[in-house]
Formats: structure tokens, C-alpha cells, sequence
């Protein structure tokens, strides 16, 4: 920002300080000379021999232009009323204060609205017609004089006001882009606000589904092998085998989901790896399942149709759904449910149906109700939906349909 640039932001702050101050430096030059060049005239009331009268009415049209952007109807309105009334009953003489006139002109163009601007241009004609008039003595109608004092003081009246509205233009252009750039901080902001919002909540949808889960493994199969230890030892230490496994699969997931709040991470280049490890995804559900049934939960995996890329994300939300309603099933369902999960491929949707036989439909709530609230936003984040609730029979049942994308031929 050069000097003009800073000057004019500055003024733009301070207009009405600058205003007075410029008003008053003007008034204490002005108004002497116009009392020396007023001096000796005839006024309405009698000869001015001292020029105080000239003085008196400088001082009156300078002053209202200190309220020239705060009030730019009524300074001008003075200024011009002061003008009318010096041109009635004073001298035909232009004194130097008459200039107010061309800077009220100028000010109601730029400050004021439109219609004022309008109208004090035409009141401008009218005035430079009417000092025509007087100044040619006033006792007749003579068109000469007063159309050359119209054309004359016109071109300087409508160069004034071309000059305001140019400069109003630009002050216009400049308030638009500001309020622009305050719209758009304010959208960036509110932006980054739902998007932090939106971040918190998917790592929150993250950790949900990978504590629970993990846990909920951990859980039964410790259940498990302490009664196993007591009559067969081998199945207690396969057992023990599968928490260390699911263990450190749960705390690879976490230093994976935690790593992208890092903004620099350090460490080892193991931790490094498995920050980098890719998501799971659609193709990873044999391998959930694989893991149920070592936790010796009865489930069988179907799949049909042909398997189709998914844009990014909607693996995931397939696969954390699927880990979700067997999360569930393990700590709802009651001793040795039979759970079948199929997977079916069609063209326009996926659907992914997991059930079960077991007591979940009629077991009491753990209060957090947090589980199948999440696989709905999952699944609405690509338009799809999430159905649950008791099956025919007995049991219970979650079915996903999510949208594919269109097949190109």
C-alpha cells in the first residue's frame, strides 16, 4: 500500500476531524478576503463600507461543509440556501467563498443519495441562471446574459458533477469488494468451522467403531479362555493368541486414525509405516469375519454379484458398518448366535445384510445408542441408508444399501 492508498484509508477513518480541520484553515483565510474584496458594495440594507456583511456570509458557507459526509443533504442544502440568499440581497459579485458551492455540489454527489445529487445539479443551473439575471441588473428579462452565465457556470457545475459521480463509483466498487472479502472470511470461517466439526465427529464415528469392536473381542475372548484354561490348555493359549493379535491390530488402527492430528510426526520408522497403512475396505470384511470366527462366534459370509471399485470412503463405511453390527452382535446377542452376513453386488447399489438369531433385539440398551446413529451418518455421507431392527424369528438385523456410481459403457 503506497502513501495515497494509506492517506485515503486514513481519511476515509477520520473524514469528519479532516473536514473541520480543512473548514477551519479555509475560514481563516477566506473570510479576511472576502471582507476586503466585499468591502464598498451595496447590500440589500445599505452600502458595506468594512465588508463585514461579506465575511458574515463566507462564514456561513463554509461551516456547514464540516458536515459534508456525516450530513450531505443538509450541508449542502445550507450552502446552497446561503448562496440564493447573498445573490437576493447582496452584490453581484462572485467572492471567494462562492467555491463552497462547487464542493457541496461535489460532496452530495459522492456522500449523499442519488436523487440529492441529481437535484442540486439542476438547482446549480438554476442558480447560475438567476445570478445571470440579477447580475444584469435584475429589472428586466434578458436572455443574453443569462445564457451565458447558464453555459458558463453549467460546464463548471457538470464537470463538478462528473467528478463526484467518478469518485462515488469507485468508493462504491470499493465498499462492494470489502463487504465481498468480509462475506467471503466469514464463509472461509464458517467453512472451516463445519469441516472441524465434521472432522471431529468422523474421528469420533473412528474411534467408536475400533475401541468397541477391538474391546468387544478382547472381552469374549478373555471370557473364553478362562474357562478354557481350566480344561484345555491349548485353546486357552490360541486364545490368548487372538487378544494379542486383535490388541495390536486395534492400536495400529488408533496410531493410524491419531496420526493424521500430527502435524509433523515423529518417530521410529515402524510407527511412520503404520501411519501410512492403507484404510480398510470392502475387501477387508472376509478378513473381520475370519477374525469373528476365531472369537467363536458361528458366522458365515455371502457374497453375490461382481465386486466393483467404490470411490474413496465408501469401503470404509461398508466395512465399519459390517465391524459395527458384529460389535453388536458379540455384546447383545447371548451365547453361540448363528450371524450371516451377505454382501450383494448389483448395478446402481451394494447391499450388505448382517443378522442373527441371537437375544439382541430384547436385550436392554448399554445407554450409549451411539452405534447405530453412527452407521446412518456413515452411510448418509454417500447417500445411502441404514435399516435395523428386530427379524422374523427372532434376532436381529441391519441392512445397508448404498448408491454406486454409475457404470460407463
Amino acid at each position: 500500500m503506497n502513501v495515497f492508498e494509506r492517506f485515503g484509508r486514513w481519511a476515509e477513518e477520520n473524514g469528519q476531524r479532516l473536514d473541520a480541520t480543512l473548514v477551519t484553515i479555509t475560514a481563516l483565510a477566506v473570510v479576511p478576503w472576502s471582507a476586503g474584496v466585499g468591502s464598498g458594495f451595496k447590500w440589500f440594507f445599505g452600502p458595506d463600507d468594512s465588508g463585514m456583511w461579506s465575511a458574515v456570509f463566507a462564514l456561513f458557507l463554509l461551516v456547514p461543509l464540516a458536515f459534508r459526509r456525516s450530513a450531505p443533504v443538509i450541508s449542502a442544502a445550507a450552502v446552497f440556501a446561503v448562496a440564493l440568499t447573498h445573490m437576493i440581497i447582496g452584490p453581484s459579485l462572485i467572492f471567494p467563498a462562492d467555491l463552497a458551492v462547487l464542493v457541496a455540489l461535489y460532496s452530495i454527489t459522492v456522500y449523499g443519495p442519488r436523487w440529492a445529487g441529481r437535484f442540486a445539479l439542476f438547482s446549480s443551473f438554476a442558480g447560475a441562471a438567476f445570478f445571470g439575471h440579477v447580475g444584469d441588473g435584475g429589472s428586466e428579462l434578458n436572455l443574453k446574459p443569462i445564457l451565458i452565465s447558464t453555459f458558463t457556470l453549467g460546464l463548471l457545475f457538470l464537470t463538478v458533477w462528473a467528478l463526484g459521480l467518478m469518485r462515488r463509483t469507485r468508493l462504491d466498487s470499493v465498499r462492494v469488494l470489502r463487504e465481498r472479502n468480509i462475506a467471503l472470511e466469514l464463509d472461509k470461517e464458517k467453512q472451516a468451522q463445519i469441516g472441524a466439526a465434521a472432522e471431529r465427529s468422523r474421528i469420533a464415528r473412528e474411534m467408536h467403531d475400533i475401541v468397541a469392536h477391538s474391546l468387544s473381542v478382547i472381552i469374549a475372548q478373555a471370557d473364553g479362555g478362562r474357562y478354557a484354561a481350566k480344561v484345555n490348555p491349548e485353546m486357552a493359549e490360541k486364545t490368548l493368541t487372538t487378544i494379542s493379535e486383535t490388541g495390536r491390530a486395534a492400536l495400529a488402527d488408533m496410531r493410524r486414525l491419531l496420526g493424521v492430528l500430527r502435524e509433523d510426526p515423529n518417530g521410529d520408522p515402524d510407527d511412520d509405516s503404520v501411519l501410512r497403512s492403507p484404510q480398510p475396505a470392502a475387501g477387508d470384511i472376509q478378513s473381520l469375519v475370519d477374525s469373528m470366527r476365531t472369537s467363536g462366534v458361528r458366522v458365515s459370509l455371502v457374497r453375490m454379484g461382481t465386486p466393483r471399485q467404490l470411490p474413496p470412503g465408501a469401503g470404509l463405511t461398508l466395512y465399519r458398518i459390517c465391524q459395527e453390527s458384529l460389535t453388536n452382535i458379540l455384546k447383545h446377542a447371548g451365547p453361540d448366535p448363528t450371524v450371516t452376513v451377505v454382501q450383494s453386488w448389483g448395478r446402481d447399489s451394494v447391499r450388505l445384510e448382517i443378522e442373527d438369531d441371537g437375544r439382541g433385539a430384547a436385550s436392554t440398551s448399554d445407554g450409549a445408542g451411539m452405534g447405530l446413529l453412527g452407521m446412518r451418518e456413515r452411510a448418509a455421507l454417500f447417500g445411502g441408508t441404514v435399516k435395523s431392527g428386530p427379524r422374523q424369528g427372532g434376532g436381529f438385523r441391519v441392512e445397508l444399501d448404498l448408491p454406486l456410481p454409475e457404470l460407463r459403457e
